[in-house]
């Protein structure tokens, strides 16, 4: 993305709702009326506008998803959240995705050479990393390696390759004091090392396996890894609001922090593709309903954290949620539907006052307006 006007976005700015574009897709038959989808659209504006935040959500009621946006995705250059322009990172939301082509592979090659399961020891791809005999594929599909390493999101000045990324995170643990293995601890490094198998299993990059088996499988038209935005698309800027000022300290995922992350937070989307997604994993697309069930009940999940897969389970399997955010920027995002993806909330803010308690409560109204008594607050 050409940034030459970033100096621009740093403007402070009040405003009120902009008229960012809605998207709807209508279902073949759904009690959603045109006046409860712009009753939704109010709403959901004025509880942004109120809490100082500001992006783009997918409201899912009833089957039906309706997209609502609220103030700039680039105020510098007055593009609005919601612009056919514009994608968001996904951050931490990405790791589904990743873990889902994991289930693929193990389906995949269950009568060939490259069979492997969630048993299987991570030595086989990494034999020179601390614990990788001990370390299974489903300990870092559920943030149970025990590895500890940090500094995968801080800003180290050079573009990575996925291998030289994924080396980095080698190095990065053999070199760092680890935990012990099965307890929780959530680490990107987990979602690196098995974009690494991706690579290792197929002998090709993580990005070619994203590309064929999640963007063309759904027809996806606005989801990119950070090297494959295309120049008639740009990111989004994040910008901080404590409650004051709107448009303050912007700032953007660079290119060369995206590339240290492969797996596990270099995935730019909409969230209206984000919704795609979802129900691309249990429909038979991404995942099919069981395949999806064995990748959130993996035999290493903490019982404490119930995360499996790249997502956390919640109320006896009926919801499910995650959250994401990338270090030195103001972005949040926040999903949390219903597991049969009939109601929910796909939130992908720029605005936000770097807190992940205060996403998830602007996220909680609006989930109790979509349907009461059904969601979690976290």
């Amino acid at each position: 993305m050409n940034k030459k006007f970033l100096a621009l976005a740093t403007a402070i700015g009040l405003i009120g709702p902009i008229a960012a574009p809605v998207t709807y897709i209508k279902a073949a038959s759904n009690n959603t009326t045109q006046s409860d989808q712009a009753e939704m659209r109010q709403f959901v504006r004025n509880t942004m506008n109120q809490n100082h935040v500001r992006g783009s959500a997918v409201i899912i009621k009833n089957g039906v998803p309706q997209q609502i946006s609220f103030g700039y995705a680039w105020y510098g250059k007055r593009i609005g959240n919601g612009n056919s322009k514009v994608v968001y990172p996904v951050c931490s939301l990405q790791k589904v995705i990743t873990a889902a082509m994991i289930v693929q592979l193990i389906n995949e090659n269950l009568k060939t050479s490259q069979r492997f399961t969630q048993n299987t020891k991570i030595s086989r791809w990494y034999p020179n990393m601390t614990n990788a005999n001990k370390i299974t594929v489903g300990n870092l599909l559920t943030h149970t390696s025990g590895i500890r390493a940090t500094g995968t999101e801080i800003y180290r000045g050079k573009t990575y390759s996925e291998a030289s990324a994924i080396q980095w995170a080698v190095n990065n643990v053999n070199s760092s004091p680890e935990g012990t293995v099965g307890t929780y601890y959530y680490n990107n490094i987990n979602y690196i090392l098995l974009a690494g198998i991706i690579r290792a299993v197929t002998g090709k990059s993580y990005q070619a396996n994203f590309n064929q088996r999640i963007v063309k499988k759904l027809g996806l038209t606005n989801t990119y890894l950070y090297q494959d935005i295309p120049s008639n698309k740009t990111d989004s800027i994040s910008y901080y609001s404590n409650g004051g000022k709107n448009y303050t300290k912007a700032a953007y995922v660079k290119k060369q922090l995206a590339s240290q992350i492969p797996g596990s937070g270099d995935m730019f989307s909409t969230p209206m593709d984000y919704y795609k997604i979802q129900v691309g994993l249990t429909n038979g697309q991404i995942l099919s309903s069981s395949d999806f069930h064995y990748l959130t009940h993996l035999t290493s999940k903490n019982a404490t954290s119930n995360y499996s897969g790249g997502i956390y389970l919640k109320n006896n399997d009926n919801l499910k949620m995650a959250y994401g955010n990338i270090a030195g920027n103001h972005f949040g995002n926040w999903f949390q539907m219903t597991t049969d993806n009939q109601n929910g909330l796909i939130m992908f803010l720029n605005q936000t006052n770097d807190n992940e308690a205060s996403v998830k409560a602007v996220g909680y109204q609006i989930l109790n307006h979509i349907k009461a008594n059904t969601f979690t607050s976290k």
